[in-house]
């Protein structure tokens, strides 16, 4: 019988995580023949001890009920282990369910966790790359620019204010805009070069970005052994514009002023203190920040949609 924890973020999403609904979800994993171990968690640290725990224990899957950031937590207490994360999407984005092709909830569909785990109880381990961001691991994005300042004002967020993400993004945006242009980067990566003024870096490991709504590396593999840093030129409040909207319509790929570099290695430095992010979260500030790649460092549960994103395989299934 494989073992689990079922480990659930009670602050997560717009609406929060009751314990019986989680409660409902570990009865129909446990009927789907896995012995279940329901945790609530009570900080962000807690969960990556927890999945530190499981990891330790030798514990076959880690299901988190949360957002992207509860991944990201549960991933740095996971990579190089054997023990699976299973996302049980519960978050206000939920960036990387929609990548991988699971439901997500709002007002009309609340039972996505029940959903998630008749999708992932029998689903196929697939192995993952993990990017890292001055020794942090993410399994999205990392960046510094206009995002990390947006993530860095706005994370973490009261309760209350979680139905109104999306428009305070976009309010916290326009102000940083309106007063900044820019940072003046070296950037390194494989390498290869590139110095300027941008408005943003972005290492991106999945496909989509900016709260889900685009596809920032369509042709992204979670499998493939290479990450890309998308670099953002930009001198004026007239140019931000202009590359926000080349992204959301997808002219970005073929744009002059946006620059997609391949990596397994890559530092980016700057005169001046850097805010951070990975997927998502606050990661403090640097003048010199090192990205870099671990290959195949995490097991992942996938869903049928979820596997055309993986190249190699998959591992096992139970």
């Amino acid at each position: 019988m494989p073992t689990a924890y079922l480990v659930y973020n009670p602050t997560a999403g717009r609406l929060g995580i009751r314990r019986a609904n989680l409660e409902k979800a570990a009865a129909l994993l446990q009927q789907q023949g896995w012995e279940t171990q329901l945790r609530a968690t009570q900080s962000a640290a807690h969960i990556t001890a927890l999945a530190q725990e499981a990891a330790r224990r030798g514990v076959d899957a880690f299901f988190i009920a949360g957002g992207d950031g509860s991944i990201n937590l549960a991933v740095a207490g996971l990579v190089g282990s054997t023990t699976a994360l299973g996302v049980l999407p519960a978050g206000t984005a939920n960036v990387l369910a929609r990548d991988l092709g699971l439901p997500t909830p709002s007002l009309a569909r609340r039972a996505v966790i029940e959903e998630s785990i008749r999708l992932l109880a029998r689903a196929p381990v697939y192995r993952a790359d993990v990017g890292t961001c001055n020794d942090r691991p993410f399994l999205m994005w990392a960046g510094v620019g206009l995002d990390a300042m947006v993530v860095n004002e706005v994370e973490p967020r009261a309760r209350w204010e979680k139905p109104f993400t999306f428009p305070k993004y976009v309010l916290v945006a326009l102000k940083n805009t309106a007063s900044w242009s820019g940072l003046h980067l070296e950037v390194e990566a494989d390498g290869r070069r590139i110095e300027g003024n941008f408005v943003l870096a972005v290492a991106t490991n999945i496909r989509r970005y900016a709260g889900g709504v685009t596809e920032i590396s369509p042709n992204a593999y979670l499998d493939d052994g290479v990450l890309d840093l998308w670099l953002f030129y930009a001198d004026n409040v007239a140019e931000i514009a202009q590359r926000v909207v080349e992204v959301l319509t997808r002219k970005h790929l073929a744009s002059e002023s946006i620059k997609r570099l391949p990596f397994r290695q890559a530092e980016i430095r700057s005169e001046r203190p850097m805010l951070m992010h990975t997927d998502g979260e606050p990661n403090g500030g640097a003048s010199h920040i090192r990205l870099g790649l671990r290959p195949l460092a995490l097991h992942l549960l996938v869903p049928p949609k979820g596997q055309a994103l993986f190249r190699h395989p998959p591992l096992r299934q139970f």
